[in-house]
């Protein structure tokens, strides 16, 4: 039964038309990779063991805008299994032209949209590891609900991590930063890894940076690095 509770998606889901290349990865590529949207009924049954004919370590990114991290992920651990959902077709097609041009092996399975619906579907302790990098601060207070990290998705989040498993979150907003750590450190089934202040401030030795990171964008020099971990 479909989840009467339906999360809303704010924002837009396109951006520049796509040139022929972007366009004919998403005509050819992503058909193969696509999680299948009949799948996700919200109620727990997805085993996401199944979306693998190999099926190891899987980690889920949620919103992964140009793909660029999940990229590099997949190269360090090809025989691992990989999970991305992004509604934005722009950062789809940027992350489908990344995987073509590296020839990256197809140990992915993607999701064009909100990456809600496909946690409430996947089954328990399910996933070994979550990453939500950068995501969108919604800086007024009106808007505060909207953000990805939430009371209600930590219990989302909470369900589908394995013991032990890790929730790994970056952001260089103060205000959010705040809202994440207050907001996990409350939750029951989370563990804040941090001891000191360098293990939130300074990345780790292997922390794959995204192109924002890069690129010198105004305040990326203060991001900070959430490690948590399911009890």
């Amino acid at each position: 039964m479909m989840d009467t509770d339906k999360w809303r998606f704010y924002g837009r889901r396109s951006g520049r038309k796509l040139n022929k290349t972007r366009q004919a990865l998403l005509d050819d590529l992503y058909p193969k990779l696509q999680i299948d949207e009949t799948s996700l009924d919200e109620a727990g049954t997805l085993d996401p063991s199944s979306l693998f004919d190999n099926p190891a370590k899987i980690t889920l990114e949620i919103g992964f805008g140009n793909g660029e991290h999940l990229a590099e992920m997949m190269h360090r651990a090809p025989d691992e299994s990989f999970i991305g959902a992004e509604p934005f077709i722009n950062g789809m097609t940027a992350f489908l032209k990344e995987m073509d041009e590296r020839d990256l092996d197809h140990n992915v399975r993607l999701l064009n949209d909100d990456a809600i619906p496909l946690v409430k579907s996947l089954t328990s302790a399910s996933i070994d590891e979550i990453y939500i990098l950068n995501p969108d601060p919604w800086h007024k207070t009106r808007h505060h609900q909207r953000r990805i990290v939430n009371p209600k998705n930590l219990n989302l989040f909470a369900r589908i991590l394995k013991p032990g498993a890790r929730l790994i979150m970056s952001t260089d907003v103060p205000d959010l930063i705040e809202w994440m750590i207050t907001h996990s450190t409350r939750h029951d089934d989370f563990k804040w890894l941090a001891n000191k202040a360098d293990d939130w401030r300074v990345p780790p030795q292997d922390w794959i940076p995204t192109r924002y990171e890069t690129k010198g964008a105004k305040g990326a020099d203060k991001m900070h690095y959430l490690f948590f971990e399911r009890l």
